[in-house]
């Protein structure tokens, strides 16, 4: 019986040619063999199995071949070549640094190197995984690599080349490989296949491909482990089985349905790929990948960077009509947040389900910015002030409305507010001009100096200028223009309440953005109380406080006096100096508070005339 060999060792490229994905590494060293220009060292390093160890054995047998063909590779019939092929050259050594890192056998190395070769022109000195030396072998290296004989070419592989020294690779000519596309990797698969004479679907070998993950060897091991289970009949089904893969029809199921909003039906394909044994995780980080393929499959510029074979290829393209830029940004945002934060879940399956029913409600809401994390915000910010203080037209006379405002809004902020109750007519209280919205009040409380810098347009810019520093950068606001209109006081006045006042008060809290949360509970720790007729007093604990709701005062006024339709309504504002509570800190602070407190005390110390030692 014939000895078997495994396909990673059988069919291991034997010249350039035949080395896969790597033209031009192949081509730069024909090239300098054939030009007679060799370094004396070359630093092969990239992933695994993509060719490294391969290449430095073919360039050491091709620098010695005693023939070279006219294409630069070996000849394969001279003494050289044909003692390289049955493994018994004298010129070319090979070490492994994994096992051999030590000084002692870096200063054998460097003893042998001494001797010139018997046949051929170089010897070739192969060290593979060369970032396991130690540091004291590397420094025994050093002299030897910079300048060695003349006769001697060192090939240094490795896959980390980060944890090479600086010194070492500045000696080096440095060869980057790379990694073994997809679509190379499936051609050398189906040339292997067919000089095995096995039957291979493409979509199975582009299943293996993937599982390789740009590893050339990887993807011989596979197939022969595939080619071992089916027995020589490779087909798609019997692949993903074998490699415990999940299938690309779940995840084009799962998409159909969460596109429909069918949150029960994904929730089962969920369940039904976990009984099968399939992890949680793995299964949201392929669709994750499967999300992925639909957005390059969206445009035909991007189309080159979907990696699957034809008839899934067509699949991709016609689902991918089905789903929306929107929807794939976002389900690809939830999906990745998903695998991120796997690991570090307790409840891993609610996690993931979560997950799913959070991109099934983007299709339901697709303009609501919030990605299915939180409700649409219906309610607006008071509305307006126009809305909120609602002009009433006298009995007699109906208010006009007055041609919007020009003047700053610093200075629309200074509303003359009543210091004793008057009873001026309504007409003259509706010139009294009011800022427009809440929110413009808002901007003026943050600097003074703000300024409307054009009234015809529809939005109006605003330049804010800190009073605190001279220096400071001006900070820029967009609000919207309100048209402003005469709001005529209420004709009565009303009899007032704590309790209505109050209720009013917290009414305006309520209605105030999002933006405003720091500021609106510190009003919703404030109390409102009648001082005398229609005054309302207004304590701060400090001056900063009371300036930041100067700001807006008019405005709740404004709103205070047409919820209780009470013209005289006035709001007063005042600091309340807080009042330090001395404390003691030593012993005799102690004790002098104790006998202030007690005279007894005080009489036992200046009886016995008692002090803290």
């Amino acid at each position: 019986m014939e000895q078997y060999i495994v396909s990673a060792r059988k069919y291991r490229p034997v010249n350039f040619s035949s080395v896969v994905g790597q033209q031009a590494l192949t081509t730069t060293l024909k090239n300098a063999i054939a030009s007679g220009k060799l370094a004396h060292a070359y630093l092969f390093c990239g992933p695994r199995g993509v060719g490294k160890t391969t290449c430095a054995r073919i360039f050491a047998k091709t620098i010695n071949c005693l023939n070279p063909g006219p294409d630069g590779e070996a000849c394969n019939a001279c003494e050289s070549c044909v003692a390289f092929n049955e493994q018994r050259s004298y010129n070319i050594h090979e070490l492994d640094a994994a096992s051999n890192n030590s000084v002692d056998e870096i200063r054998q190395l460097v003893e042998q190197v001494r001797i010139p070769p018997q046949i051929g022109k170089y010897k070739v000195y192969i060290i593979d995984e060369v970032h396991m030396l130690s540091t004291s072998a590397f420094n025994a290296f050093l002299k030897t690599l910079e300048e060695p004989p003349h006769h001697a070419i060192f090939i240094l592989a490795t896959t980390e080349k980060h944890k090479i020294l600086p010194t070492i690779l500045s000696r080096c000519q440095i060869y980057d490989f790379n990694r073994m596309s997809v679509e190379d990797t499936v051609a050398h698969l189906a040339h292997v296949a067919a000089q095995e004479g096995i039957t291979a679907e493409p979509e199975a070998l582009q299943v293996i491909a993937q599982k390789a993950d740009g590893g050339m060897r990887d993807a011989l091991s596979i197939f022969d482990q595939v080619v071992s289970f089916t027995g020589g009949q490779i087909t798609y089904e019997r692949t993903i089985a074998n490699l415990n893969v999940l299938d690309y029809e779940y995840y084009f199921r799962l998409t159909d349905q969460l596109l429909k909003n069918r949150i029960s039906e994904a929730l089962l394909l969920l369940n039904e790929v976990i009984n099968k044994g399939f992890d949680a995780g793995h299964f949201i980080n392929g669709y994750s990948s499967h999300l992925r393929n639909l957005l390059v499959s969206r445009d035909a510029a991007t189309l080159s960077l979907l990696e699957v074979g034809a008839s899934i290829r067509q699949r991709y393209q016609t689902q991918a009509t089905d789903c929306s830029l929107r929807f794939l940004y976002r389900a690809m945002k939830l999906s990745n947040d998903c695998d991120l934060n796997y690991k570090a879940s307790k409840n891993k399956r609610l996690l993931v389900e979560l997950t799913l029913i959070q991109i099934g409600q983007l299709t339901s809401e697709e303009d609501d910015v919030s990605g299915g994390r939180s409700p649409k915000q219906l309610k607006p910010f008071l509305q307006n002030a126009q809305q909120a203080a609602a002009p009433q037209p006298a009995a007699t006379q109906p208010a006009v409305a007055q041609p919007v405002a020009t003047q700053p809004i610093a200075e629309q902020s200074q509303v003359a507010r009543p210091s004793a109750p008057s009873a001026q007519p309504a007409a003259t209280a509706a010139k009294t001009s009011t800022p427009s919205s809440m929110e413009e009040l808002l901007k003026q409380k943050s600097g003074e100096g703000s300024r409307i810098s054009s009234t015809n347009n529809r939005r109006i810019s605003i330049s804010i200028r800190q009073p605190s520093s001279a220096t400071a950068p001006t900070k820029s606001y967009t609000i919207p223009q309100v048209q402003q209109s005469v709001t005529a006081e209420p004709a009565g006045n009303r009899p007032l309440t704590e309790h209505d006042i109050n209720y009013y008060w917290h009414e305006f809290i309520g209605q105030m953005p999002q933006e405003q949360v720091a500021f609106q509970k510190k009003m919703q720790n404030i109390h409102l109380t009648l001082v005398e007729g229609a005054v309302c007093d207004i304590p701060f604990d400090n001056e900063l406080a009371e300036k930041e709701f100067q700001a807006i005062l008019p405005l709740v006024e404004q709103h205070l006096r047409t919820k209780l339709q009470n013209n005289l309504f006035t709001l007063h504002t005042h600091v309340v100096e807080s009042q330090e509570q001395q404390r003691a800190f030593s012993r005799n602070d102690k004790l002098q508070m104790m006998s202030q407190k007690n005279e007894s005390i005080q009489l036992l110390i200046q009886t016995f005339g008692l002090e803290f030692s």
